[in-house]
């Protein structure tokens, strides 16, 4: 078995979102103080949460926005991951899957 060398870059840009969100809170921790930072982080935690059914994909819209990253078009835009790309099955099924029914 043999262990595969990733590009030094990959790990930095698999975790961006998450290095920017760390900064730009940072950031506004030092600006605003600690509510302004928590406040946001509150919501992005409910925008989260908002999703389509299980069987339609959904766009993250709400949290694009509070990202101010809805404006802009990214690769994932338009070569998207393939496990995210559409595709329609039973929707019963899938939303009895979702809520363990099944």
């Amino acid at each position: 078995m043999s262990s595969f060398q990733a590009h030094p870059l990959e790990l930095s840009e698999k975790n961006f979102a998450l290095n920017q969100d760390k900064m730009n809170f940072s950031t506004l921790r030092n600006i605003q103080g600690l509510h302004a930072p928590l406040k946001l982080q509150m919501e992005y935690r409910a925008a989260r949460q908002i999703q389509r059914l299980p069987f339609l994909q959904s766009s993250n819209l709400a949290l694009d926005t509070l990202r101010g990253s809805d404006d802009t078009v990214g690769f994932e835009d338009i070569l998207s991951d393939p496990a995210q790309s559409e595709l329609m099955g039973e929707p019963h099924m899938m939303v009895e899957y979702k809520l363990g029914l099944l």
